[in-house]
């Protein structure tokens, strides 16, 4: 197997297109005043803008393990994988806490280290898989498969946390929990008055999810008709379990489902599963319709113009990542600007945090036509540098 997987390239490139929308409506919508998934406050159409890019993480998480294993199947040996592994996962921390973070807030505060976002997880979640690659792979899917399975089991365990500047840094024990199961937590990184960190993605279920996603990737050694055939069943299992576990409304997510105001209410109540860390729901959610869409992804050919547009992103993944986020908060500048909304909350230190003014943000149609744009906008920079990993094998490329 010397080539890339067109059908993984081209979903990959789809939740990297549709992440972009989440980051876009980050900056140009009045994102800050409420969770768009409060069904409160929240409306239908903002509700599923949303909803629709919670497959973005879980994808990306799942295909990054699937890639490693075909690294394996496109013969380089475990222990070369393994320091590739290493390399790269510390190269996404890295990234995360500097290109990232400036992308995010356009102030380089360095009393804020950084987020710790879906480029951290994996890049643990590689390290560790570093070290997982040693063992069969019957035992990597078990190790995965309980702890995608079993970690809401955890939810009840809570720790108070950091009460914010002034007051005492939380105990180590406390921290490493945090990193572990509790998102949404801040604390500074040693002691009080070094840097402050703030947890969105901790580790535990994502580690087990790449480890999935590389045994997954053994699939792809297999011939084309049973592979789909194996894709159809894999994935329509995964959308009965979630419909039937989420129906008992028993396990699965800290958040039940209850009947709303109307039916559709409902059904987004139903939908309307926890992301930070992934309940054992929200990903079955969202990874059943991913592999469903692989095994309708499966076609010999390359396919039209707009598969080839999509799997164009697909094949830089992370080149577009960075991109994006610099893409969306400059649009979002320039639209403020325009409109004489106040713009300075664009590039406020997350230390001194400010809440945003209530006149900011414009609606969804501008809000889609920005997405738009700057997907267009990083399309030919993106096509061209697909184009240089396609001619060139220098080892520097592997890590963008």
């Amino acid at each position: 197997m010397n080539r890339r997987i067109d059908s993984i390239d081209l979903l990959r490139g789809i939740v990297m297109v549709i992440m972009m929308l989440d980051h876009t409506r980050d900056f140009v919508h009045n994102a800050l005043q409420f969770d768009a998934t409060d069904l409160s406050r929240t409306n239908v159409a903002l509700f599923f803008t949303r909803w629709i890019t919670h497959f973005c993480a879980p994808v990306f998480v799942f295909l990054a393990g699937t890639g490693a294993y075909l690294q394996l199947a496109r013969g380089k040996s475990k222990p070369e994988l393994s320091r590739f592994l290493v390399t790269r996962g510390l190269w996404l921390i890295f990234l995360e806490l500097t290109v990232v973070k400036l992308g995010i807030f356009f102030n380089p505060d360095i009393r804020f280290f950084g987020f710790l976002q879906v480029i951290w997880v994996i890049g643990v979640s590689m390290i560790v898989l570093a070290a997982l690659i040693y063992l069969p792979k019957s035992v990597i899917a078990a190790l995965g498969l309980l702890m995608i399975a079993l970690h809401n089991l955890l939810d009840s365990i809570r720790v108070a946390g950091w009460n914010g500047p002034g007051t005492p840094a939380p105990p180590l024990t406390e921290k490493l929990w945090i990193l572990l199961h509790q998102a949404f937590f801040a604390f500074p990184v040693l002691g009080d008055n070094t840097p402050v960190i703030v947890v969105i993605y901790p580790l535990i279920p994502w580690v087990g999810l790449m480890a999935v996603g590389y045994v997954f990737g053994a699939l792809y050694q297999l011939d084309a008709q049973r592979r789909k055939r194996l894709l159809l069943i894999i994935g329509g299992v995964v959308v009965a379990l979630f419909i039937v576990i989420r129906a008992v409304n028993i396990y699965g997510d800290p958040s039940h489902w209850s009947q709303q105001k109307n039916f559709v209410f409902t059904v987004l109540s139903f939908l309307n599963t926890t992301k930070y860390p992934p309940s054992l729901l929200f990903l079955l959610m969202t990874l059943g319709p991913a592999i469903l869409a692989l095994a309708l992804f499966e076609v010999k050919e390359n396919g039209g113009g707009i598969r080839r547009f999509f799997v164009t992103f697909g094949r830089v993944p992370l080149f577009f990542y960075l991109l994006q986020w610099y893409t969306a908060h400059s649009i979002s500048i320039l639209l403020h600007f325009a409109f004489g909304k106040p713009v300075s909350w664009l590039w406020r230190s997350p230390v001194n945090f400010v809440q945003a003014p209530p006149e900011i943000g414009f609606n969804l149609v501008v809000v889609y036509v920005a997405w738009i744009a700057g997907v267009l906008l990083l399309y030919p920079l993106c096509k061209w540098f697909a184009g240089v990993k396609q001619r060139r094998r220098d080892w520097w490329l592997s890590y963008l």
